[in-house]
């Protein structure tokens, strides 16, 4: 049977805006991958990351313009080549799992062999706004267990006491993100003084790109270090050896399921710890992220508590522990379904 592939688009409003270092967006917009096999379909999800060029034109580009290399949907290797763009390779990574989960009966865990009962819990994130904002976000979610703080806007004194202002009212797990807004200098400063915050760890606190800057950092600071935007898929993870703590996985970024594993068992194999990450996306992807977390550290696959308008249901959440759905493939249903 023909494997036939359709792309269209996911516009999905946002519970606030939300700012990181880069930018802000209040819609975010990804791409809906089907995948028909006779009458099976797989859902996919491909979510572009301006940063690197990719959009939801680029992505429906491609799959307008090449053919599947097979129609065979077990045939990963020849269907998820390397020539793909990594968000498209995604979306249609993820689409081939679900239907070969649905055409085995079984969920994308157990297709891997994986106890969904490790699953861990997952940070929410607090985008970047004025303090007195910031505030009232944290209250929203107080009784969440692990909180992601956007930071890298602002002057370094500004971004400290928003972490101690945060501090003041809330006594569960604090990550900080600065998507690169730093330089080393700021780092080491802004970490130095965090510090005494109890901080779990910094993700990515300067441009990717400099190795041996995040080596300065990790040996002049005691919070760990995280990469994000330098560790895209496990070719990039030996520079960063002896540079990090740990490592930022997305399934955006490493082209699907199978770049994941990838990167993951080769930041095991380097001794570095493992974070599982998402864009701000669907329930797709963020379920799909979420089938791997067993084998990971950290969480924070919290796109859908971001997401005002969900049409996908999936990975559900029991005190901010990942609860992974029983169902074929991705186990994904459509909201208004559920």
């Amino acid at each position: 049977m023909a494997l036939r592939v359709s792309v269209s688009p996911l516009r999905l409003p946002l519970v606030h805006p939300f700012r990181i270092a880069r930018g802000e967006e209040t819609v975010a917009e990804t791409a809906l991958v089907r995948l028909v096999s006779g009458d099976e379909e797989g859902l996919g999800e491909a979510t572009p990351i301006e940063r690197y060029g990719e959009s939801y034109a680029s992505v429906a580009a491609y799959f307008a313009s090449h053919e599947l290399a097979s129609d065979d949907p077990f045939a990963l290797e020849a269907l998820l080549h390397a020539g793909i763009p990594a968000a498209a390779r995604a979306g249609l990574d993820l689409a081939l799992h679900d239907l070969i989960g649905k055409r085995l009966g079984v969920p994308l865990f157990a297709l891997l062999g994986l106890d969904p009962a490790l699953a861990p819990v997952t940070s929410f994130t607090i985008g970047i706004a004025d303090p007195q904002e910031t505030l009232r976000k944290v209250d929203e979610v107080r009784e969440h267990p692990i909180l992601k703080i956007k930071l890298g806007a602002g002057t370094p004194h500004e971004q400290i006491e928003t972490i101690a202002a945060i501090r003041s009212r809330y006594t569960g797990t604090i990550r900080i993100d600065a998507n690169e807004g730093w330089d080393a200098v700021d780092a080491i400063r802004i970490l130095g003084e965090l510090s005494r915050y109890e901080i779990e760890f910094c993700e990515q606190p300067i441009a990717a790109g400099h190795p041996a800057a995040l080596r300065a950092i990790r040996e002049r600071v005691s919070i760990p270090i995280v990469t994000d935007e330098d560790s895209c898929t496990a070719a990039d993870l030996p520079a960063l050896y002896g540079c990090v703590d740990g490592v930022n996985v997305k399934l955006a970024k490493t082209g699907g399921i199978r770049g994941a594993l990838a990167m993951i068992h080769t930041a095991r194999a380097m001794g570095m710890k493992v974070m599982l990450g998402c864009m701000v996306e669907s329930a797709i992807a963020a379920t799909a992220a979420a089938h791997l977390s067993p084998l990971v550290d950290w969480a924070d696959i919290d796109g859908p508590f971001l997401v005002a308008e969900d049409p996908f249901a999936g990975v559900t959440y029991d005190r901010g522990r990942l609860v992974l759905p029983q169902g074929p493939g991705l186990g994904i249903r459509e909201a208004a379904r559920a």
